[in-house]
């Protein structure tokens, strides 16, 4: 060997392995890449506009009426409480 550890020798190799991969002239595709490639040269996919309107969505109660829920179910439990208590002996 040149004097240098093991260790470190194989650092360097995979070093240079990893910039000798990375300034390649031709990447590969991924295999996602290469299967959407085949099924769409078969029966290519519908053009999108950008950023396409989503379904519609069926309308949300107002906000009054989720108000009066949270504050129908708190003052229940008050009352609930308050019951308990006075139920409760000492």
């Amino acid at each position: 060997m040149d004097g240098m550890p093991e260790r470190e020798h194989d650092d360097q190799e995979r070093e240079f392995d990893l910039r000798w991969a990375d300034d390649a002239q031709h990447k590969e595709p991924s295999a996602r890449a290469r299967m959407l490639a085949a099924r769409w040269k078969e029966n290519p996919p519908e053009p999108q506009p950008f950023r396409a309107d989503p379904e519609p969505v069926a309308p949300r109660r107002s906000s009054w009426v989720s108000t009066a829920i949270v504050l129908g179910s708190v003052a229940a439990i008050i009352v609930l409480l308050g019951w308990a208590q006075f139920r409760a002996p000492y």
